[in-house]
């Protein structure tokens, strides 16, 4: 786990030259990435969600495609098309630019959900289907989705099947105000995001996502995830709680915080930290708690709050293993 620790590190170091005083949320980026899940970008415009992206791609050499949703765009502007090619007189398949390792879906929202749903299958199957004919996705593969909760003139709602699909959702924020004089300085002669070379290989990424999944997860933390998804389910002001995706996104993104902190076993707090970004978008809130602005944010934190984490008595062959 030393050496994921030391990677993630570099590469976060790296991202960080350009997004100034996120670390946490660069870490989370970092989570999604190491678990091929899917990282859903909510916040103002201007805040960095596009940078964040490109530096990611740039640190570890992956290719990269940026996708502009709007309304006008079409399912097959994201996939690619068959075209026929008068020459050979057959079709030949040009991709769209969804076939890259680090995708940008800038401003999901804006597209109609004819489009949105020309993401599902790759981004849950690892493949797309054109024609009848089934494409792989490149490895690794990760879409960065941003969207805009302020202007909603214009936009189309996602989907709970497309909300489902990312692992993580992050907010960047503003900056504190030292940390955007920081910003200003640096960005006097140039942008920082031209000075961003690759500090980690694809190869080092791929092997990083294998070591994840040796990470160790004890029953215990395993129970406190079901029993936190469950409570979800059962809250009186949640419509739709989590699904068994978000219980899997939960485990597995524990597991490479614990690698990126150089542990080779989740601990509760890792799973505490990430309940609110693998959870809280995959939550529907009922209209009359929607009323009294009761956010899904504050649903899991009240849950991580009231739920405790109940320690098993150990099975007879652990007690052993623990006496010898």
């Amino acid at each position: 786990m030393a050496k994921i620790q030391e990677s993630g590190e570099k590469v976060a170091a790296n991202v960080e030259r350009v997004i100034v005083g996120k670390h946490h949320e660069v870490r989370l980026a970092l989570v999604a990435l190491l678990c091929q899940g899917h990282l859903l970008i909510e916040d103002v415009p201007g805040t960095g969600k596009t940078v964040l992206a490109k530096a990611i791609a740039r640190s570890l050499g992956c290719s990269f495609r940026r996708i502009q949703f709007t309304p006008d765009l079409l399912p097959t502007d994201v996939t690619g098309l068959s075209i026929y090619n008068q020459k050979t007189q057959e079709f030949e398949f040009r991709p769209g630019p969804i076939m890259a390792q680090i995708v940008l879906a800038d401003e999901i929202n804006r597209a109609t959900p004819k489009t949105q749903s020309a993401l599902l299958e790759s981004m849950e199957e690892r493949h797309m289907t054109v024609d009848g004919i089934t494409y792989p996705m490149p490895e690794p593969f990760l879409v960065i989705a941003t969207q805009n909760p302020i202007e909603y003139e214009g936009t189309f709602a996602l989907p709970e099947a497309q909300l489902d699909r990312f692992m993580l959702r992050i907010r960047l924020g503003y900056p504190q105000p030292l940390e955007e004089i920081v910003i200003l300085d640096e960005q006097k002669r140039a942008h920082p995001l031209d000075e961003i070379h690759e500090v980690a290989s694809v190869d080092e990424l791929k092997e990083m996502q294998e070591g994840i999944r040796a990470v160790y997860v004890d029953s215990t933390v395993s129970d406190y995830i079901v029993r936190l998804v469950n409570a979800t389910r059962s809250h009186p002001d949640v419509y739709l709680g989590a699904s068994p995706r978000g219980s899997l996104a939960l485990y597995r993104s524990g597991q490479a915080l614990a690698a990126l902190s150089g542990r080779d076993y989740v601990i509760p707090d890792d799973i505490k930290a990430l309940a609110e970004p693998a959870l809280a978008h995959r939550l529907i809130i009922k209209t009359s708690a929607t009323i009294r602005d009761i956010d899904p944010g504050a649903i899991v934190r009240e849950l991580l709050g009231t739920i405790p984490i109940e320690a098993r008595t150990p099975s007879p062959e652990r007690r052993a293993v623990r006496q010898v």
